[in-house]
């Protein structure tokens, strides 16, 4: 049997609209409350070392979201979920963002100087990025060809030791 956890603050804020979801739904969990003397050690968790690398990572996180809203209508077709002009949204839409994306991308993990998105190392962007560029490697593989240095960062991520297993054995599936 699963057994959800919860791990929000002390207060409603965010947390409360899945608090109601899983009461609605009778789905039992615990309800772990973060205390502020608790938040520093969660806090920290694949965050970047200070504020400031915090900041940039979100901000890449952000600028990969910007991304993919802008390659929606491509993807929606590509996987299916829509009807449309494959070829031709790819050459209008998913082209012109992408060749404007993985670049900046690549800039951004070079100066970054760790073979991470952040200066201290791994971060939860790492992950966020890997697996979105995954789907684009079932997508558009041949793109992704000249992102090489991108390619070699999902490599890294995959082949850590806490995910080469999974990685290895996971359900495949398009996205």
């Amino acid at each position: 049997m699963v057994n959800y956890k919860l791990n929000y603050f002390d207060v409603r804020g965010l947390g409360e609209m899945t608090r109601l979801i899983l009461h609605y739904s009778g789905q039992q969990f615990e309800d772990h409350r973060i205390s502020q003397e608790e938040w520093p050690t969660y806090k920290s968790n694949l965050a970047g070392k200070d504020d400031w690398e915090s900041a940039q990572l979100d901000s890449i996180a952000d600028f990969q979201k910007d991304f993919a809203n802008q390659i929606g209508p491509y993807f929606r077709v590509a996987a299916g979920f829509a009807q449309g002009d494959k070829d031709k949204l790819y050459n209008e839409v998913y082209l012109p963002a992408a060749e404007k994306h993985f670049p900046v991308l690549e800039k951004l993990l070079k100066e970054s100087g760790s073979g991470f998105f952040g200066k201290s190392g791994l971060s939860w962007v790492d992950f966020y990025i890997a697996e979105a560029v995954t789907t684009h490697k079932g997508l558009v593989p041949e793109f992704l060809k000249k992102h090489p240095d991108i390619l070699a960062h999902v490599d890294r991520v995959h082949n850590l030791p806490q995910l080469k297993d999974y990685i290895k054995t996971r359900k495949q599936s398009p996205f």
